[in-house]
């Protein structure tokens, strides 16, 4: 059975708790990092705080339809490569589907060792992952290999270090509120503790400051964290 090179982030977004949890809980056994949205709002809350690689949509959904949904970001906003998953299996939905911009259609009920198997493959087409190196001052973050450089020089991240390196970068100079990092860093279903996302700012922080680029991570106090190449 193939593994996911990295560890790719999804988004389920499934009405139906219970297979929502199923579906999360078998992408997880295969190596992914799953986050569920159990309608189309708390999808659009989930994107606006987290990047995902992909995402395994429903369309019959409390609050809308999610063809609808998919046609309206693909059209105003960028989109991670998206899976449909539903039950309607009709030659007319599965093109319709198909136009409004997903990336594969699959009919329920659906092995979780299928879908995995064609997110993987999604995820090896050319270009679906291939992004620019952010840099900010002498800062370059490569978003494909998650590395980081400071003048030529690396610096040794983990990965929840790299996600919120490169949150910050692709923000850099504006304040990044403390609940959208910690919607980015942690899957939902991960216990997070009070504190945590301000050890992992410290953490990071120390190091940008070890390896000579101090004061370019900014406390804005009661609101969130600033990437900045120079003075706050």
């Amino acid at each position: 059975m193939g593994k996911p090179s990295k560890d790719m982030r999804l988004l389920v977004v499934e009405d139906n708790d219970r297979m929502a949890a199923l579906i999360a809980d078998g992408l997880r056994r295969r190596g992914f990092v799953c986050d569920i949205a159990l309608d189309l709002a708390q999808a659009d809350d989930a994107m606006a705080g987290a990047q995902y690689d992909a995402i395994v949509l429903d369309l019959g959904l409390p609050d809308g339809d999610g063809i609808d949904w998919l046609a309206g970001r693909r059209k105003y906003q960028q989109m991670p490569p998206a899976i449909i998953q539903t039950a309607r299996g009709a030659l007319e939905d599965r093109v319709t589907g198909l136009d409004a911009g997903a990336d594969d259609y699959v009919v329920k009920p659906v092995e979780v060792d299928e879908l995995a198997a064609r997110i993987r493959a999604l995820l090896r087409r050319p270009g679906v992952r291939t992004q620019p190196v952010i840099e900010v001052g002498t800062l370059c973050f490569d978003t494909a290999s998650r590395s980081a450089s400071i003048a030529d020089r690396n610096v040794d991240l983990s990965r929840r270090e790299a996600d919120l390196l490169e949150l910050l970068m692709r923000r850099a100079g504006t304040v990044v509120h403390r609940d959208v990092i910690e919607n980015a860093l942690y899957s939902f279903n991960d216990p997070v503790t009070p504190n945590a996302v301000e050890a992992a700012v410290s953490r990071l922080r120390r190091k940008l400051d070890e390896a000579a680029m101090p004061g370019t991570l900014h406390t804005v106090r009661g609101v969130g964290y600033m990437l900045k190449d120079g003075p706050a």
